[in-house]
């Protein structure tokens, strides 16, 4: 126990820094990701067979080959490009940070995709009838009745998705980001005690979790709420 105490008290600023990315990087990543998975589910749904098959290669792309791939695609794929390396964007999109939010927003949004397409098929067709009975056109019946019946649904399976995007992000570390993991990395090399300091770098991760799990779990009792008075 008195080893751990002591990585504790020389490297707790460094713990506390790389979890604050970490955190960033899953707050950032998760809230644009489900800002894009909209728009892709609906896509996926469309009867436009080019939309729903663009849709679908999309999410079958990000879903099917390993994240640390596509961080290394986006990180060194980028520079390979004269039109992006003249661009204005350049000195933006060079960066390391900005390369694996932009990885993390276009992995997470194909997992979320599913999700959130899944809980739009899985609302009751009965409500989606009386949306239609009281004159509604497709946009308002989604707007009012499809997508919030469809959230209440998918938030359980919304949180893993957000857990599995945390652990993710330690693949930053990777590209040079300092989150937890490359903390922990640092911490490890200078202490020659691997196991002690990602023992509490598991710990802090398992902290997080709980963390998360219970942001949604408000998040859904408070939605499901509201969704039963609104009815």
């Amino acid at each position: 126990m008195q080893v751990f105490a002591d990585i504790l008290t020389e490297y707790w600023a460094d713990f506390l820094s790389g979890a604050w990315l970490t955190l960033q990087l899953v707050v950032i990543s998760a809230l644009l990701g489900v800002a894009l998975a909209i728009p892709l589910a609906l896509a996926r749904l469309s009867e436009n067979r080019l939309v729903a098959g663009a849709a679908s290669a999309y999410s079958l792309f990000f879903r099917g080959t390993p994240l640390l791939v596509q961080i290394f695609l986006v990180y060194y794929g980028l520079g390979q490009f004269d039109f992006v390396r003249g661009s204005f964007l350049w000195p933006v999109l060079r960066e390391a940070y900005v390369c694996a939010l932009i990885t993390f927003v276009l992995n997470t949004a194909a997992y979320s995709g599913e999700i959130v397409r899944g809980g739009i098929l899985a609302v009751p067709k009965g409500e989606i009838e009386a949306a239609r009975a009281c004159g509604m056109n497709t946009f308002k019946a989604y707007k009012l009745v499809i997508l919030p019946r469809a959230f209440s649904i998918c938030l359980p399976a919304y949180s893993n998705e957000v857990i599995i995007l945390m652990k993710g992000t330690s693949l930053a570390s990777t590209i040079t980001l300092l989150e937890l993991t490359g903390m922990a990395r640092l911490a490890a090399s200078d202490t020659y005690q691997p196991i002690q300091v990602f023992v509490i770098a598991g710990v802090i991760y398992y902290l997080m979790t709980l963390l998360i799990s219970w942001i949604f779990g408000q998040l859904e009792a408070r939605y499901n709420r509201y969704i039963t008075h609104a009815r």
